[in-house]
């Protein structure tokens, strides 16, 4: 399996560790380091790294370090700012917004491209969903609760619930924001549908 390697850059080691198993989830395969400070990140950079998430504080003060050499940098923001011309994500968010943030910057096109989900063969494939478990998982990647999805779907909420259960055991899935990865990135639902 290829092997990428994303650094994060934060002073704030709560952010760094909330992030850091996402981006695992969503790109099998990455290694993800995490760095407090930037010298700690200029020690250990040798080029290796595709991405850089880094706070803003720490951007901005290094600014021409992060501009040099064609690195691909998303800065983490606390709210909404906006940088032109470099994506950013705020990490002020619910796991499942900052998971669709992610997806929606990878959609959008980072200006030097966004490493793709590589194919995990520990994971199940669609053909292993049925029709329906597909149908809610799609509605739950929306936002819909349980009993709006048994609403649209005709179905009772204990069956929602059952089939949330079986797509979490076929997905691997650890929270729904693991099945908005699968649906999104399997093209059952594009981004600006969430």
């Amino acid at each position: 399996m290829p092997h990428f390697e994303i650094a994060i850059v934060d002073s704030s080691i709560l952010s760094a560790l909330g992030l850091q198993p996402i981006l695992s989830d969503m790109i099998p395969g990455v290694e993800v380091s995490i760095f407090i400070t930037f010298d700690a990140l200029q020690a250990s950079d040798r080029g290796q790294y595709v991405h850089y998430f880094v706070a803003s504080s720490i951007y901005f003060e290094h600014a021409a370090y992060f501009r040099s050499g064609g690195k691909r940098v998303i800065i983490l923001v606390n709210g909404d700012l906006q940088v032109q011309g470099i994506p950013t994500l705020n990490v002020c968010q619910s796991e499942s917004a900052l998971v669709k943030s992610l997806l929606a910057v990878h959609r959008q096109g980072h200006p030097h491209g966004m490493p793709s989900r590589l194919h995990n063969p520990d994971q199940k494939e669609d053909r292993d969903l049925s029709s329906r478990e597909l149908e809610v998982a799609i509605l739950l990647a929306k936002g819909y609760i349980n009993k709006e999805v048994a609403d649209k779907l005709n179905i009772s909420t204990s069956t929602v619930i059952t089939h949330r259960k079986n797509i979490m055991e076929k997905l691997q899935a650890r929270s729904l924001a693991d099945i908005i990865i699968h649906v999104v990135m399997n093209g059952l639902v594009d981004v600006g549908e969430l």
